[in-house]
């Protein structure tokens, strides 16, 4: 079982409570689906006390938690914060040293917009990076001098302190911990339920603290580096090992260590990852991603793009853009909207 807990106050936006709900209930679900034996997750709306808290938008909710008597979480979520975040720190501030605490005990905590400055306020993010809803960088800057703020950044990322900085961001947060909590097969499919068309990858949209490689050996990081830049050309695990000048059997077990994935597996997960940014951005036919990718088993490629992502190459592509369409403009539809006029004199409609 995962535990997430979600801080309720009345300048909470629900938008930013009940998105990650639904998509890590969703991940729940599928998981069960392919596995009985996944864990689920619990989601808690912690308050003040429990009962109903109603909302500066006049929504109603009912925590089911004690903030100060919380269980041990998996992950913390504090909700974005509607206008100035000044109010919401006097009602929570007797509780920042238990957020403090939390942190310390190494939980995952994720701030939305100006609940950043819960984290700062906690001193959380001394010498940290961090991010904020854009309408606070000036407020944000002058308050906390000594966090390293960054405005480039829609996510931020500092061991387990995640920062994002609007309601949007966090369902990209969201995909990062489903696909560290059940795989990239759910992950993908979640995010294919939730507006692939308008999700930037994590990994492309944090800034993070830490190298990219959580792991320190160098050959295997040779390896990624290799297996990155030839993701163009047919490769054999074989030929790989032999680059680094080592026996496959090694490789895969060195491989397995640093990173917990297989060579092929990695070099799949990178193909599939290419795969979904060139159905998302090109027009290049199937075969021809496929060949793109240094496959030329079209028939394969298809296999291995649903086997990591839950739909076929085509049905992500037709999912992705189905949004991205422009509408039939005719002189009715021109002058229902007040921007036809009658045509000037001589003028003749063609056939």
């Amino acid at each position: 079982m995962y535990t997430v807990a979600a801080l309720v106050y009345p300048d909470a936006l629900a938008s930013s409570l009940t998105l990650p709900m639904e998509i890590m209930g969703a991940a729940g679900q599928m998981a069960r689906g392919a596995d009985r034996r996944a864990p689920q997750v619990e989601f808690l709306l912690a308050g003040e006390a429990i009962g109903a808290v109603t909302l500066a938008s006049g929504l109603t909710l009912h925590t089911t938690a004690q903030r100060d008597k919380l269980p041990m979480l998996d992950l913390l979520l504090l909700p974005a914060i509607w206008r100035n975040p000044l109010p919401t720190l006097a009602v929570c501030r007797s509780w920042l040293p238990t957020l403090a605490d939390i942190a310390a005990a190494g939980t995952r905590i994720c701030s939305v917009g100006t609940a950043s400055s819960l984290l700062a306020e906690a001193n959380l993010l001394q010498g940290r990076p961090a991010t904020t809803h854009w309408n606070d960088f000036e407020r944000f800057r002058k308050r906390y001098p000594d966090v390293d703020l960054k405005t480039r950044h829609l996510i931020t990322q500092s061991s387990s302190i995640y920062c994002v900085g609007s309601v949007n961001s966090i369902a990209d947060f969201c995909v990062h911990i489903v696909e560290d909590w059940y795989g990239s097969r759910i992950a993908r499919a979640v995010e294919h339920q939730f507006s692939p068309e308008i999700r930037q990858p994590f990994r492309s949209a944090a800034w993070q603290d830490q190298p990219r490689t959580s792991h320190h050996d160098e050959t295997v990081l040779q390896a990624q580096l290799w297996l990155q830049a030839h993701l163009h050309r047919p490769v054999t695990i074989n030929q790989l090992a032999a680059e680094l000048g080592i026996s496959p059997r090694t490789l895969n077990r060195r491989f397995r260590q640093a990173t917990g994935l297989s060579p092929l597996t990695y070099l799949n997960t990178l193909r599939s990852n290419n795969a979904r940014e060139l159905l998302r951005r090109s027009n290049l036919s199937i075969s021809e991603i496929a060949w793109q990718l240094g496959l030329q088993d079209v028939s394969y490629f298809s296999r291995l793009f649903r086997r990591f992502n839950g739909v076929t190459p085509g049905a992500y592509r037709a999912a992705v853009r189905g949004k991205l369409f422009a509408p039939q403009v005719t002189e009715d539809s021109l002058a229902d909207a007040g921007q036809w006029t009658a045509p000037a004199p001589g003028y003749r409609k063609l056939p």
